[in-house]
């Protein structure tokens, strides 16, 4: 199989590969692509941390078990766990895409392996996929903070900011892409007295906004 080494990786063998196929085809190199499955293993994704958390955290009210599952399944994090099974290098890109370096874009790759959980619970139902998930996750589920994690980056960001007697970030929209129902906003984080600039993106200008702060925040921290 074309794709076993990333099987391999995924803990999974599918029996319908055309399956797989079709979560690592992107709109842009056409039809059947990863949309749908997108999608589906969105919600499959969001289940499964969230069941996760729910048994992990038994004290943590409701706000704070849903802050925890957004940082886990953010375009951002999803986009890391993708890059370290190399997704980009599989993908099926138009040659707009590719020529733009498509494979590297975050909102790319965190599309993917969600349309990858929609293939796997296809192939072979919920327990299938959330197991394969919880494997990929398992690093991260072990490093959970849950005081860290249950605040936005945003937030967080300007805590951190604050309780340094540093001005408030300044979010600035430097870039706006795709059509309408199909966006994609490139944001930029200024801090002035860190002397610090990141860039974010994210299907809309929250969620830019929110990855840009968390690169923003690390690169404050890190100093």
């Amino acid at each position: 199989m074309k794709y076993r080494a990333l099987c391999r990786q995924l803990g999974y063998e599918f029996t319908r590969p055309e399956l797989l196929r079709q979560a690592l085809t992107h709109r842009s190199h056409g039809s059947p692509n990863n949309e749908r499955l997108e999608f589906l293993g969105d919600s499959v994704l969001n289940c499964a941390i969230a069941a996760r958390l729910y048994q992990t955290y038994p004290r943590l009210p409701e706000g704070d078990l849903s802050r925890m599952r957004a940082a886990l399944v953010k375009e951002q994090t999803l986009a890391e766990v993708a890059s370290g099974l190399k997704l980009g290098e599989m993908l099926m890109l138009g040659e707009g895409e590719l020529k733009s370096g498509g494979f590297r874009r975050p909102s790319i790759l965190a599309d993917a392996l969600e349309a990858i959980i929609g293939a796997v619970y296809l192939d072979a139902g919920f327990v299938a996929a959330e197991g394969m998930i919880l494997a990929l996750y398992e690093p991260l589920l072990q490093d959970l903070d849950p005081k860290t994690l249950a605040k936005d980056p945003k937030t967080q960001l300007q805590e951190y900011l604050q309780s340094r007697k540093l001005a408030l970030p300044q979010y600035e929209v430097l870039a706006i892409r795709g059509e309408a129902h199909e966006q994609e906003f490139e944001v930029e984080c200024i801090i002035p007295g860190l002397n610090i600039r990141s860039l974010g993106e994210g299907h809309s200008r929250r969620s830019a906004e929110q990855n840009a702060a968390v690169a923003a925040y690390q690169a404050a921290t890190h100093d």
